[in-house]
């Protein structure tokens, strides 16, 4: 009786996991209205690797998806913003004196990009474009902000804070 009871118990969570909903899902696709591209990033102030001398593709990947992440949701239907990086000194100074990379925090070591951008309307035409030299002297500031012990946060509230100021929300 118990076996049966448990063959039954078994085939009924099989047959109901079966028809369960996946609980992973794929990557949302990314929006196709924001471009950023990063000109020579070799040459950038500070985006190396851990006790390399190569450009990280993880750091350039985060400020990309960051983004392109706030801008699409403040452009209006139809338009276009295309971005290009040409340099990055992330916030912080690095060790590398230490078995890990270790970025030490202070205020004279402020997060700063330099960047090239053009909004365009539906057409192609040039609605908005210019050069900016962000830094954010007060980074520090944010230290008691919830994720600001996230990879990259004061870089990208930085450029979240930029892109929120440059393009009012679409109606």
């Amino acid at each position: 009786m118990k076996i049966n009871r448990l063959i039954s118990l078994i085939a009924g969570l099989v047959l109901s996991a079966s028809f369960a909903t996946p609980t992973f899902a794929a990557p949302a696709p990314t929006p196709d209205n924001v471009i950023v591209t990063f000109q020579n990033p070799d040459t950038f102030s500070d985006v190396l690797e851990n006790h390399q001398n190569t450009t990280s593709t993880y750091f350039l990947n985060e400020l990309q998806e960051c983004i392109i992440k706030t801008a699409s949701r403040r452009l209006a239907t139809g338009q276009k913003l295309l971005i290009t990086v040409t340099d990055i000194d992330l916030a912080g100074e690095t060790r590398f004196n230490q078995p890990e990379q270790i970025r030490v925090m202070r205020e004279i070591y402020t997060p700063r990009v330099k960047l090239k951008f053009q909004l365009l309307d539906p057409e192609g035409k040039v609605l908005k474009e210019g050069e900016r030299s962000l830094v954010d002297r007060d980074y520090l500031m944010l230290a008691q902000r919830p994720g600001s012990s996230e990879p990259l946060f004061y870089d990208k509230q930085m450029l979240k804070d930029w892109i929120t100021q440059e393009f009012k929300k679409a109606a």
